[in-house]
């Protein structure tokens, strides 16, 4: 029997001898790329943490202990040593298991994560709770030297200075988060890891200091400290009052295993300095680790994945219109927040190197220094996920909007994303940013309006955010160009009837609602919105004679979305029209394919055009 065939349920792993410890790794490692190959998901991550893992299922003791995983997509192996190996051959499927930590799946899940840095709040929290309730588990905290470069982490960690009981933090350098780290705790993180002059030193003067006078051994905690000092760039851990162990091998399970026993004795925050490596196990991924970060299915031989080269995406869209854009504006600039390759920056970067800045996983900061930017002369345009944008919103609100400063947020992944599930989804942003005095909001309906609203963003003096889908651009509606001008939707046909008044992706299935209603009597006209805010109130004041019903259409959440806006406008007005609300319930949405999550939340075509034929039905009835 495999080893990994023993683990069916939490610290089973306790039952493999350590002379095992790397064959139950490598079946691990080989679980994981045939179980990602057909599923997809996050692979190089979860490579790298696996010994890691094993070390914490050793030394702790679960549901007891509590680990929280910054992130968590690097969890995969805690879900195999949890006993939940079966329901890997439906990760991330809708009803199956998610790709993050849950606390719904298991209780050896201690906190659901998906957003980077939060890790070690998260755990000081648990530890103050621990102090005041009682207990004796450990606590720990797992987070990543790109998670670092977030100031969620650095807030917690001035806040763990006066700790007087155990938290263990485990920081997993392997020098990446998704793109390459940049700043400086990745530097000063590199320097430690090859300051071995220091960690000879220190083991030959203490292995000379047990040999001497009492007197002198009880030196032993100064001159530590001392050579610390000496040796190690700034000392930036100590110097905050947590103890600092490592770097230590990250793919050495009896070795870290030690250190957190040494850890947990210890009455005061203490760091673990884990080195590891992206990948490790699988070649392509050790190669390419931000490739396999989060991949779809792929063939295990080659690493290449399954299914054809991939149509154009918006993402392609924006990167190409960003570098037309460029040739003739010397004022462009783009910012990502660690997420070059994501959001399509990469080749912005490689032309004009000075006009791009990586900021690292620090939302709030990308916001505000392009305001700074803005206010230099720039046109700053900040690349984002929608699902991450929503982590800077003091800034867009008080630093941006409130300076009416001309900002471009790029918006990328809006809608429902799919497979990472309830963390990822972007169905959030048009509500935080439709609400904001001075903020214009657009949604293109296809990749030439991407393009045509790019182009008009920076000729506004005024913050501006333009949201778009993951995955193929829609590039049907090419004869409908009917020029921009800000507050005004374009009628794509009008026929009378239903007016379906959709936002962005939404016009696309608009086109499909018209086409199922035809065959069924009722007659649809189809408005692109265009603008969410400023919205074109003139076509919805003759919009409230001219339709039988007006029909809103949206990938956000019911509040405060555009189809709430629009009821709101009419009600002040005075208008009575006839309205259906076409969104997503108010409600946070699991993993799955786009297709299905658009059926369950119903707002694809055929739940759409459903809804339309019962709430004429029942007019006609009144």
């Amino acid at each position: 029997m495999a080893l990994i065939e023993k683990i069916n349920h939490p610290n089973d792993i306790k039952k493999i001898s350590p002379d095992q410890y790397g064959l139950l790794a490598e079946e691990i490692r080989q679980f994981l790329v045939e179980k990602v190959s057909v599923t997809g998901g996050h692979l190089s991550s979860n490579l790298g943490a696996v010994e890691l893992t094993m070390a914490l299922h050793i030394a702790l003791n679960f549901p007891e202990d509590k680990v929280v995983w910054d992130v968590g997509h690097q969890s995969y192996t805690h879900k195999i040593l949890t006993g939940r190996r079966a329901e890997f051959d439906h990760l991330r499927q809708l009803g199956g298991m998610s790709g993050f930590p849950k606390r719904k799946e298991s209780p050896c899940d201690s906190f659901d994560t998906g957003h980077s840095s939060t890790s070690i709040s998260a755990a000081l929290g648990m530890v103050r709770a621990r102090e005041l309730r009682g207990g004796s588990h450990t606590i720990a905290a797992v987070i990543g030297d790109g998670a670092m470069t977030g100031g969620l982490a650095y807030e917690a960690l001035n806040n763990m200075s006066r700790l007087s009981s155990n938290l263990i933090i485990i920081l997993n350098d392997n020098n990446m988060s998704i793109s390459r780290n940049v700043g400086g705790m990745p530097k000063y993180l590199s320097e430690i890891r090859t300051s071995s002059g220091y960690l000879q030193l220190r083991d030959r003067i203490y292995d000379s200091l047990n040999d001497t006078l009492p007197g002198v051994a009880r030196g032993i905690s100064k001159a530590k400290q001392s050579l610390k000092s000496l040796m190690v760039p700034g000392m930036y851990f100590e110097d905050m009052g947590i103890t600092y162990l490592g770097p230590i091998n990250g793919h050495n399970v009896q070795d870290m295993v030690k250190a957190i026993r040494d850890a947990k004795r210890v009455n005061k925050a203490v760091l673990i300095h884990v080195c590891t490596k992206k990948g490790t196990g699988y070649p392509p991924a050790e190669k390419n680790p931000s490739r396999f970060h989060g991949t779809p299915p792929f063939d295990v031989k080659t690493g290449l994945p399954l299914k054809p080269a991939k149509r154009i995406t918006y993402t392609d869209v924006f990167s190409s219109t960003m570098l037309k854009l460029a040739e003739t504006r010397p004022t462009l600039v783009g910012i990502t927040a660690a997420m070059e390759d994501g959001v399509g920056l990469q080749r912005f970067h490689t032309r004009y190197p000075n006009r791009f800045f990586d900021v690292g996983i620090a939302e709030q900061h990308a916001v505000t220094f392009a305001a700074g930017l803005a206010l230099g002369g720039m046109k700053p345009v900040v690349a984002v996920y929608s699902t991450f944008l929503q982590r800077a919103y003091d800034q867009i609100v008080c630093d941006v909007c409130l300076q009416n400063l001309p900002v471009i947020f790029a918006i990328d992944r809006a809608g429902l994303v799919g497979s990472d599930g309830e963390t990822h989804q972007g169905i959030f942003d048009l509500s935080y940013l439709s609400n904001i005095p001075g903020m214009t909001v657009m949604a293109p309906k296809n990749r030439h309006e991407l393009t045509e609203m790019l182009r008009f963003a920076l000729s506004l003096n005024s913050p501006v955010a333009i949201r778009y889908p993951r995955g193929p651009a829609y590039d049907g509606l090419r004869s409908c160009r009917a020029p921009l001008e800000k507050g005004k939707a374009e009628i794509i046909c009008e026929e009378g009837g239903v007016l379906l008044l959709a936002v962005g992706s939404m016009v696309k299935t608009a086109e499909d609602v018209k086409e199922k209603l035809a065959p069924l009597g009722v007659t649809c006209s189809i408005a692109n919105a265009r603008f969410v805010v400023p919205m074109d109130t003139e076509l919805l004041r003759g919009a409230a004679d001219r339709y039988s019903l007006v029909v809103t259409m949206e990938e956000n959440i019911r509040s405060g979305g555009f189809g709430e806006h629009v009821a709101s406008w009419y009600a002040e007005a005075g208008i009575s029209a006839p309205l259906l609300n076409i969104s997503i319930p108010d409600s946070f949405v699991e993993h799955g394919t786009p297709e299905e999550l658009c059926r369950l939340t119903g707002i694809d075509a055929d739940s759409v055009a459903q809804r339309i034929l019962k709430r004429l039905d029942n007019a006609g009835k009144d």
